[in-house]
């Protein structure tokens, strides 16, 4: 087996790699099993399965941005096991990428067209505050997930009642996300001042509206 380090090169290919397969069809593939599996599909309206094919999309763009985050985030944290930590976030990020895709085919909709935006930015976001600080990037992850954890709480409240797919996917997300920000806080992540932690709610709120529609 070949060990050697990974050049410039090679770290920009895995990049690449990595943006494409988050971002365009086929979906990737979860490593856990969806929270869905063996939950009955409900009787669900035209305007009900709008409604959480639109919630399920914003979700779907969460976890774009997330692995967009989380890689650009690694790729410049100075140690490794800030490196092996956001990389192990990633992973389960990975599943929920996964869930909410398969929910969202199975509503008869569809991920949102500006994904690779999505992607692009939060990748920006994530490798400038990586270079400023391995702790300042875990700030970035603690909020970053308090926040997702407050919105996926939201969606919880306005699913409709019969969906019960997407329910069980977004309580365990929901689960997922106050644990990866645990996580990060106790691996030496900061607190972010209030005027950062509102602009990341605007950008945020933002997004979702958005991506509802888009």
């Amino acid at each position: 087996m070949n060990n050697r380090p990974l050049s410039r090169l090679d770290r920009v290919l895995v990049e690449i790699e990595r943006a494409l397969g988050t971002t365009l069809e086929p979906r990737p593939a979860a490593t856990r099993s969806s929270p869905a599996a063996g939950v009955d599909e409900g009787a669900l309206d035209e305007s009900e399965r709008r409604h959480a094919g639109g919630l399920m999309r914003v979700n779907h763009v969460g976890e774009v941005c997330a692995q967009a985050l989380y890689s650009g985030q690694a790729a410049v944290a100075r140690d490794a096991r800030t490196r092996a930590q956001l990389l192990d976030a990633a992973a389960e990020e990975t599943d929920h990428l996964a869930w909410c895709g398969e929910r969202l085919q199975e509503l008869g909709d569809r991920a949102s067209l500006l994904n690779p935006l999505w992607y692009g930015g939060a990748y920006a976001i994530g490798a400038v505050a990586g270079l400023i600080s391995d702790r300042l990037s875990l700030g970035f992850v603690v909020e970053t997930e308090r926040q997702v954890e407050a919105h996926l709480q939201g969606h919880l409240s306005t699913l409709p009642t019969a969906d019960a797919r997407s329910r069980a996917i977004v309580a365990q997300m929901k689960e997922d996300e106050a644990r990866h920000a645990e996580l990060a806080l106790a691996a030496g992540g900061i607190e972010l001042p209030a005027p950062v932690r509102g602009m990341m709610r605007m950008a945020a709120n933002l997004m979702r509206a958005v991506a509802y529609r888009v």
